[in-house]
């Protein structure tokens, strides 16, 4: 197609673009991501009862809540898919978090949008597309690029209508549930009468608000109680230091210990003398031989200065003396740490006596210093703080997220490169015809060229971007973020702006722009031309996205399940690595977790995808559908069994991706504005031009009235809440949650009436029209009041409750718990417990006693050494484990 007539409107589509992927090259990408796939599952099968740490460790785990534990699967090799069956998504709500749950219902909400779109779509521009008069062949003819006739493209406007409104409505429909839901929960009185839920984190405190003395001018009466944070670099290096003396002592202990116990050892014992073998039995040469000892040290032209050799040292007392030494520093330096003046590099936790007051302060102005006690955060918990940044300067911290942002944003263009390359890879039957050192290519067998075109890019692309979101949060982590929460959130903004870009945009324009490479410079200078450049390149590769989702529908949802990189991992540090019962403990305790910021874009942009391709080439939504099924699948197992999420953003993180899936119905409405331009179809143009028009004026009232209600409580259902009964706050959770019991039953019966109106069978009414009332009565289904009972509700899930709804406890804490909450932990941190493993030859005793002896504390409990000198712990129990205590739910 030639670009320069675009103005004149004479511009014909091609009909059949080349180098687009044919049905061989989507068949060579199906069957052996197949393979690869069965074979996966196939594994995980058989090795998953063999390795429960890394396949089920939510199951049996000690640091897993008993009453928040995944019922055992039994012993059959598919007993599992049973207990998953039984198990409904909301278990995750009240087992494990507001965000697993949440991210579950969002794949099912962007798999719904999907089937809707097939259902929708398929019967009606599908033969559209075949009887359109064009010359397409294959799954071309079932594209937009098949139809010349321009009356058919009203087909296409009609159906953008219907198929992007439902889409808008379903968005819509999710953020007032989410709305509800997040209301509810953060209202209960388990998680309202958390700290966290009424502490507040200010930054950048001048000096004077770091003081107790005034706490009410700069916080207002309500609130209780201040945690001032200003670096203490020296104390905390030292820490640092301590706590790595330690670790270098716990090794070297445990290589003496492990030496102890070897058969060589045992042999110089005279067991004549002796009926039972010990440490103490041993030769008093062999105790020294086998103690670690510092390798002596030698100084430049040290016989010409009389320096001589620094002395060997018994390097087990070496480090326990530094350790002492270290010690007594650090409790001067503490006794003598002062706030002194951090000229804006401080920050400040303010406890409030109620949730509403903590909402108002966090929503207030505090200071007429535009740069002080700003930005504010609540809900903060002590775990997610990164400590290092929360003194920062206000220049410091500005200049710092400038940084982070332009480095971010280098990244994502740097990164067209590949992806450009990508692009081209999957059209490489267009170029092995037209680039001449390129032509021995045509000398292929076609299936080699099906899987250059078909499987190769998208497998590419799942490299390129594997690991992207984890080099934005370093990036953002060091440049300033003050929790992990606030970080993640900003890391899936920039990771879906890379998605869109890179995964969607730039391969898709490249996937086709082979054919008018000379002309990608006159667009990127002229942006009115874009809604043309997506209309020709989008129709020809369509099929490169069908690929991309059967490799990563198939083969990634079957690494989720297998997970051979962990399993790797564990074999290699269990038998080869880990020396100490603290390395142990921390990687048996370090459960796997999920990073939102990278799961919620990758799928976000699969719906995009979809949604943009829904009018152009349908049967990308079908692939669309299986493939985020299948990452359904897995990632349900995976949260069910064995993932512990590390970052809590309150359902933050599913607000924006429902926010972001409107990106995909922009690209979509532009592409079918461009090429109803380019075939000169005033009708369907004007009528998709309008529907722009809608959808940007849909989405701006939209943020305009419900993104307040997304970020902060409402004023009046906090003071409600606190409110309570009047018995001191505390709400009886026993009570109606309506009025009376007849308005309760009136909300969860208005799909009834409504089926029983129409005089359908009970099962259809219960499983079809009572589900798509509530779909379609949002703002009924998504109330405060509702919500609450939905929660309670959940109760018949609960295997831990017997079916009935049972209150939780309310989180109480010590006035230990409450000095240490938010407290830089190099101020309160104690010095870590030498930990040993116990053996058969007792020399851990002998290592325990001379320790304490030190005044060090010193423990050989919990761990023990088996038979093949290998560390063991009860992972079941812990509580035997010197170094383990119950988390306080802050």
């Amino acid at each position: 197609m030639d670009l320069n007539s675009i103005g004149d409107g004479s511009a014909t589509m091609d009909p059949k673009p080349k180098g687009s992927a044919s049905l061989a090259a989507v068949l060579s990408a199906f069957i052996p991501t197949w393979v690869v796939g069965f074979a996966f599952v196939s594994v995980f099968v058989l090795i998953r009862q063999r390795f429960p740490i890394i396949y089920a460790p939510r199951t049996f785990l000690g640091t897993v809540p008993e009453k928040d534990r995944t019922p055992s699967a039994g012993t059959g090799y598919f007993n599992w898919l049973s207990t998953m069956r039984k198990l409904p998504d909301r278990y995750l709500l009240y087992h494990e978090s507001l965000d697993a749950y949440l991210y579950l219902r969002f794949l099912r909400t962007v798999i719904f949008i999907c089937v809707i779109g097939c259902v929708f779509t398929w019967p009606i521009l599908m033969p559209v597309n075949a009887a359109g008069g064009g010359s397409s062949t294959e799954l071309d003819r079932i594209t937009i690029s098949n139809v010349s006739k321009t009356d058919y493209l009203y087909a296409h406007a009609v159906m953008a209508w219907v198929f992007f409104g439902f889409v808008m409505f379903t968005v819509t429909r999710e953020r007032l549930w989410l709305i509800g839901l997040r209301q509810a929960w953060t209202l209960s009185n388990p998680n309202a009468k958390r700290l966290s839920s009424r502490t507040v984190l200010f930054l950048s405190a001048p000096r004077e608000s770091l003081e107790q003395s005034n706490m009410p001018r700069f916080f207002g009466d309500g609130a209780v109680r201040i945690w001032p944070v200003t670096k203490p670099a020296a104390l905390q290096s030292l820490v640092a230091k301590r706590d790595t003396l330690v670790e270098k002592l716990e090794f070297a202990e445990a290589v003496l210990i492990h030496k102890a116990n070897s058969k060589k050892i045992r042999r110089t014992i005279d067991t004549h003398q002796t009926a039972r073998l010990s440490y103490y039995d041993i030769p008093d040469l062999v105790k020294t031989a086998i103690r670690l000892r510092s390798k002596p040290r030698t100084f430049p032209f040290a016989s010409l200065l009389g320096l001589g050799y620094s002395k060997k040292e018994d390097t087990i007392q070496s480090l326990r003396e530094q350790i002492k030494e270290k010690e007594g520093r650090i409790e001067e330096m503490r006794k003598s740490h002062d706030l002194g003046e951090p000229h804006g590099a401080a920050a400040v936790f303010v406890e409030f006596q109620t949730q509403a007051e903590a909402q108002r302060a966090c929503q207030q102005v505090a200071s007429s210093n535009p740069l002080a006690l700003t930005p504010r955060h609540i809900g903060v918990k002590p775990n997610e703080v990164i400590w290092d940044n929360l003194t920062l300067p206000p220049a410091g911290r500005i200049s710092r997220t400038g940084m982070a942002n332009t480095i971010v944003i280098l990244s994502i263009v740097f990164w067209s490169i590949p992806s450009g390359f990508v692009g081209l890879v999957s059209n490489i039957s267009y170029l092995a015809e037209n680039v001449e050192w390129l032509h021995f290519l045509n000398n292929l067998p076609d299936p080699v060229i099906g899987l250059l075109s078909g499987l190769i890019p998208p497998l590419l692309t799942s490299l390129l971007t594997k690991d992207v979101p984890l080099i934005f949060r370093s990036i953002l982590r060091r440049l300033g973020g003050p929790t992990t929460t606030v970080n993640e959130l900003v890391v899936q903004k920039w990771a879906y702006v890379f998605q869109v870009t890179q995964v969607f945009l730039v391969t898709a324009v490249f996937s086709g722009a082979a054919t008018v490479a000379s002309q990608l410079a006159q667009h990127l200078q002229d942006p009115m031309s874009i809604p043309a450049l997506l209309a020709t390149q989008l129709p020809k590769s369509s099929n490169y996205y069908i690929t991309y989702f059967i490799v990563q529908g198939i083969t990634s949802a079957a690494d989720n399940l297998l997970n051979y990189s962990d399993l790797l991992e564990h074999l290699f540090y269990e038998y080869l690595v880990d020396e100490t019962p603290r390395q142990k403990f921390r990687r048996y305790t370090n459960m796997k977790g999920i990073a939102w910021a990278k799961v919620y874009p990758k799928f976000t942009n699969f719906a995009i995808i979809a949604i943009a391709y829904s009018c152009i080439a349908p049967l990308v939504l079908g692939f669309a559908a299986a493939g985020l099924s299948l990452y359904y699948f897995s990632y349900r197992y995976n949260l069910l069994y064995v993932i512990q999420p590390k970052i809590d953003t309150k359902g933050q993180s599913y607000t924006l991706a429902l926010r972001h899936l409107l990106t995909g119905v922009y690209i979509a409405e532009l592409a079918l504005i461009g090429i109803f331009g380019l075939r000169n179809a005033k009708g369907p143009s004007v009528m998709t031009g309008l529907l722009l028009l809608l959808t940007a004026l849909y989405n701006a009232l939209m943020d305009k009235y419900i993104s307040p209600l997304e970020k902060f409580l409402p004023a009046d259902l906090v003071s409600a809440a606190a409110a309570g009964d009047g018995d001191g706050g505390r709400v009886d959770e026993t009570a109606p949650l309506l009025p009376n019991a007849a308005e309760e039953e009136n909300v969860d019966e208005e799909g009834g009436r409504v089926a029983r109106s129409t005089l359908v069978p009970p099962a259809v009414a219960e499983h079809i029209v009572k589900p798509t009332t509530e779909f379609f009565d949002p703002r009924a289904f998504a109330s405060y009041d509702f919500m609450k009972a939905w929660i309670r509700d959940g109760a018949a899930y609960d295997s831990s409750s017997g079916g009935e709804w049972l209150p939780a406890p309310l989180p109480e804490y010590t006035d230990e718990d409450l000095d240490r909450a938010y407290t830089h932990p190099a101020l309160t941190s104690r010095t870590p417990v030498v930990w040993v493993p116990r053996d058969a030859m007792r020399a851990s005793a002998n290592e325990v006693r001379e320790s304490e002896a030190c005044g060090l504390r010193a423990t050989d409990a919990g761990a023990w050494l088996d038979e093949m000198r290998i560390v063991r712990l009860d992972v079941g129990d812990f509580g035997s484990v010197p170094v383990w205590k119950r988390a306080v739910e802050y």
